[in-house]
């Protein structure tokens, strides 16, 4: 009996951790929304502080994706509904882009320095609960759209989430939008000084607008500090 429970508590893990590397796609999703077609700075998708995020390297990134889709799933029924579940994959891939860089720059400006060894430990960690390496990248494939390749990526965006929250005092395991404000605070505060500029033909960046929806950001948040914490990851 104990055995069988250890089994079933394993795979909620595994399930949990699986969405915890959520991050990036997740919480910029509500943050673009439509515009139009004029583009202020020609062959820009969009520029964040000093850097240029052009085009070509969203294409790349998009491109990543459905190379991986497409070696996990063949050329045939399964990849077409791959592509059909991630409808928007520009736009998202951009979302996160953008938000990783604005994360990163709140967590320079709060002292926030994430080690090489601490990403390695913490997707060490994710692939342990989820049943392997493999098994953790399928599922973020699947479920969040993010390539192999990628995964480092998501896991030093984890981390930067953890320590932020914990270093501005904010509860991000709660559904109240009060207790997660400091951190959406120093996201805006980031926002701001990065001064962020998308190519309207992909929406607009508000912060704002997100932080007042908690039903729609919150989920990855309460799960990446849940994991965190299971995991022990170090700060």
């Amino acid at each position: 009996m104990h055995r069988r429970n250890s089994r079933r508590n394993s795979r909620r893990t595994s399930r949990r951790t699986a969405l915890a590397l959520s991050s990036a796609a997740l919480v910029a999703v509500p943050l673009l929304t439509a515009c139009g077609n004029e583009a202020p700075h020609p062959g820009a998708a969009a520029v964040v502080g000093s850097e240029r995020i052009t085009v070509s390297q969203l294409q790349v990134r998009v491109n990543e994706v459905r190379a991986a889709q497409r070696a996990a799933t063949g050329n045939g029924r399964q990849y077409e509904q791959a592509i059909a579940k991630s409808g928007g994959l520009t736009r998202s891939t951009l979302n996160s882009m953008v938000f990783d860089r604005v994360l990163h720059q709140a967590a320079t400006d709060a002292g926030i320095g994430i080690t090489r060894k601490q990403i390695q430990d913490h997707e060490a960690e994710m692939a342990r609960q989820a049943g392997g390496a493999k098994q953790l990248r399928l599922a973020l494939l699947q479920q969040y759209n993010v390539a192999p390749q990628r995964v480092d990526e998501m896991s030093r965006t984890d981390l930067e989430v953890l320590a932020l929250g914990k270093q501005v005092g904010a509860d991000m395991q709660s559904q109240n939008p009060a207790d997660q404000a400091p951190f959406w605070k120093a996201l805006d505060q980031a926002s701001k000084k990065l001064n962020v500029d998308l190519n309207p033909r992909y929406g607009t960046w508000d912060i704002a607008k997100a932080r007042g929806r908690a039903d729609a950001k919150t989920p990855w948040v309460r799960e990446v500090t849940a994991a965190g914490a299971e995991g022990k990851q170090p700060m």
